[in-house]
């Protein structure tokens, strides 16, 4: 389970977040929406322990994330590029982050076949370094890389972008095969409603930095969900 606690980040005394109470359950698929700046990839690197908050505390399974490093073991992501190492190539990559986890060279092997299909023949045995694959491939890697070594916690901000449909559907019936694992948490920012709406079990928005709606999906779901940024879109015209 994870649990925040009076949580606030800050810049300059200005508030990019501000969350006083949010518990995510293991075995729980949860989406973060937002617009721009509403303080999804603010929470995520609280959570990963990137950024130090104003104030509160992030627990992970019973490790306070900014206190401890126990549970890295246990916890993977991929925010965004920044995570991959340029200069491997995907092989190289895998294997390292494998080693991280305890797996060797032919436990990742194994695990990468399940991924030829999303893969599209376009990043193994390629000899590309990482630095030099598309966006959207090394978004493949990325996310792939954070399935290696069965973790517990997989965090991924905006994994649906810059992928091309196909790999976007491969990606939703991967998502899709957590819906009944009662240990592992996936939590998944995006801003195509669509998409996370048809994959997580659970919405938390944000807007501005706080909590403002945090509903189990449902068919009503992402109707409700265009209805309120239309509201908020709305009211931006009314302001301004």
């Amino acid at each position: 389970m994870i649990q925040v606690n009076s949580l606030t980040k800050k810049y300059k005394e200005v508030a990019v977040l501000n969350i006083d109470s949010l518990e995510i359950p293991s075995g729980e698929i949860c989406g973060l929406v937002g617009n721009n700046g509403a303080g999804k990839t603010t929470f995520f690197s609280l959570l990963l322990d990137l950024i130090k908050a104003s104030t509160g505390h992030i627990i992970n399974n019973q490790v306070q994330v900014d206190m401890s490093e126990d549970w890295k073991p246990f916890t993977s992501a991929f925010i965004d590029e920044s995570f991959l190492i340029g200069y491997l190539t995907p092989e190289e990559y895998f294997y390292f982050i494998g080693e991280l986890r305890g797996l060797n060279q032919q436990d990742v092997d194994l695990f990468l076949q399940n991924f030829e299909d999303f893969f599209h023949g376009e990043i193994l045995q390629g000899k590309k370094y990482l630095r030099d694959l598309s966006k959207g491939n090394q978004k493949k890697v990325g996310i792939v890389a954070s399935f290696i070594g069965e973790p517990k916690v997989i965090i991924l901000d905006e994994p649906f972008a810059n992928l091309d449909p196909s790999t976007q559907i491969r990606l939703k019936k991967l998502i899709g095969t957590y819906k009944d694992n009662p240990e592992v948490t996936l939590l998944i920012s995006s801003h195509d409603l669509a998409h996370v709406t048809e994959v997580c079990q659970r919405i938390v928005v944000l807007n501005k930095g706080q909590i403002v709606k945090d509903i189990q999906t449902s068919e009503r779901t992402l109707r409700d969900l265009e209805g309120f940024f239309s509201e908020e879109i709305l009211n931006e015209t009314l302001v301004d």
